[in-house]
């Protein structure tokens, strides 16, 4: 008889389903770390966790019982996915069960801050009647700007168009048409919203792109006068800067619900006028969390007693010796994907594969899900492999194209993207020597031939002598190493394209330096996993 262990506080609406479910036993251990916790989860089957536990590599290691882990909620930073897979572990989460209680809770602060809810009633504690102190705003016919169109992003905005507010959106993977659907004007980047916005709030991810996404340069660009919003991630707004915005008071107004150490009790924000602040309360509603208890037992029950697999973050439909034959194809799509993420511009709208050769052969629809995996790996605030991409393509109304043909052309392999937004299209190819060595072999209408790994520097320049001594000269003032070079040109003395392999990101000032050259037009750093290293999807 299978048997569950409850690692974390779980809603007792979860707990009635595991008591209901026939042929399964379960335990409630909470609070258990190190040589007890690794003990025992050797004695059960599956595993429930909120994000309290923490099942690191040398917790599961050598467990050769535990089959399944449902994180009841969404992040699973956590688990270690990797560490899981290797010892064909399931892990699965909730993604959805959230979402409305995070969606009203940005709500609820953008309305305690536009009418100073939290002070009025502090006065009235006081013993004080200051109707005249508290003026507020209306929300209607302001504008509110939502940084990230996912499922909480659109249901903030679905909940804002209903208070009569006109909504912006940036989410260059959300296509023009779908954002249309939901009653969002797209703009073309960050910059764009924040003229125009009376309120900004944010749901993304919190990755090294939007770290500090909205700092010091970002709040001088907001209209005077702008709030800002974030139940999200902290570190997404740059605290400091915050501080400073509403000291000079070209903000006024800041609600957080969450924060860039936590749990966060002292802060030069609390206290402030115009500041209304949570302790991180997104979900805290009893039915977010009856939701994720409820879908996570189910998770688990359906797993353990019939096989099925619903919202895995770290599983492939494939066996062991079928992904042993496609997993080198699938760590070219997936990188090339991951290429198209950081270097198209723009909405996106749909994406056209092309697998030219043998590769034609193979089971394209997953080499497909692959490249998307990687394509929206850093843009969603939960995981994303090939069982759910598709899914989330078809939420954000991204059409993706597959054409095959098994004619050869210089490589017996080669997989072709090209993704298409509304600022125009961006191709890159790429193909697989051997059995794993992954390279780029084209970008745009230059041939090359790059290794598709590390840290990446892609610049666009004219064809004249000197160009690379040049690059070669400031990256070593700064400190950077060039491990591999490789370029492109369609002719001579026209355009060409540069691509670097580096031992590590270079620091911005090298990247003004290269951009100030006469003859450079562009340049991009594109971050990659290492030469090997593959997602916990890809591992099998």
């Amino acid at each position: 008889m299978p048997r569950v262990i409850v690692l974390d506080p779980l809603a007792q609406q979860g707990l009635d389903l595991l008591d209901e479910a026939e042929g399964i036993e379960y335990d409630v251990r909470t609070g258990l770390k190190g040589d007890e916790l690794r003990e025992a989860l050797t004695q059960y089957e599956g595993a429930i966790v909120r994000s309290g536990v923490k099942l690191t590599a040398d917790v599961l290691e050598g467990n050769r019982r535990l089959k399944a882990i449902v994180r009841a909620g969404v992040g699973t930073d956590n688990i270690d996915l990797k560490a899981a897979t290797r010892l064909g572990i399931v892990v699965m989460n909730t993604p959805a069960g959230n979402t409305l209680s995070t969606a009203e809770h940005t709500l609820a602060l953008m309305l305690a801050m536009a009418r100073n809810i939290a002070p009025a009633y502090q006065s009235l504690i006081e013993g004080r009647w200051d109707r005249k102190k508290y003026m507020g705003t209306q929300l209607a016919d302001k504008t509110l700007g939502i940084v990230g169109l996912g499922r909480i992003g659109q249901a903030v905005a679905a909940r804002a168009r209903a208070f009569e507010m006109r909504v912006l959106g940036y989410d260059p993977f959300v296509s023009t048409e779908r954002a249309k659907e939901l009653g969002i004007e797209t703009v073309a980047s960050v910059d764009d919203l924040l003229p125009e916005v009376d309120f900004l709030t944010v749901h993304t991810p919190l990755t090294s792109e939007t770290r500090s996404l909205i700092g010091a340069k970002q709040i001088a660009r907001l209209k005077p006068g702008a709030r800002l919003i974030n139940c999200a991630r902290g570190g997404i707004y740059d605290e400091a800067a915050l501080v400073e915005g509403m000291k000079s008071g070209r903000i006024a107004g800041v609600a957080l619900d969450v924060y860039s150490e936590e749990p966060c009790t002292d802060s030069p924000l609390f206290g402030m006028p115009g500041v209304v602040a949570t302790p991180h309360l997104g979900a805290s509603t009893e039915e977010a969390q009856s939701n994720v208890a409820v879908e996570g037992a189910q998770l688990l029950i359906e797993y353990l007693t019939r096989g099925t697999i619903r919202h895995a973050v770290n599983t492939t439909p494939l066996d062991p010796k079928t992904l042993a034959g496609l997993r080198g194809f699938l760590d070219v799509a997936y990188r090339l994907g991951l290429l198209h993420a950081q270097m198209s511009s723009g909405a996106l709208e749909r994406c056209r594969l092309l697998f030219r050769g043998e590769v034609a052969q193979k089971d394209t629809r997953l080499l497909c899900s692959a490249f998307a995996a990687g394509l929206l790996e850093h843009a969603l605030d939960e995981p994303v492999n090939i069982v759910n991409v598709q899914l989330l393509l078809e939420e954000r109304g991204i059409c993706l194209e597959e054409q095959t043909s098994t004619e050869k052309g210089d490589f017996s392999s080669l997989i072709v993207a090209e993704s298409y937004t509304d600022e125009g299209s961006y191709l890159a190819a790429g193909t697989l020597f051997g059995n794993s060595l992954v390279r780029l072999v084209r970008v745009g209408p230059y041939r090359l031939e790059a290794y598709l790994d590390g840290t990446l520097l892609i610049f666009t320049h004219e064809d004249v002598p000197g160009i690379i001594g040049n690059v070669g000269t400031i990256f070593g003032r700064h400190g950077v190493n060039i491990a591999q070079m490789a370029v492109g040109r369609e002719r001579a003395g026209g355009d060409a394209i540069g691509v670097l392999n580096l031992d590590g990101r270079p620091p911005q000032e090298a990247i003004d330096e290269m951009l100030a050259q006469p003859h450079i037009r562009s340049a991009t750093v594109v971050e990659l996993p290492a030469a090997g290293e593959r997602p916990a999807w890809m591992v099998g």
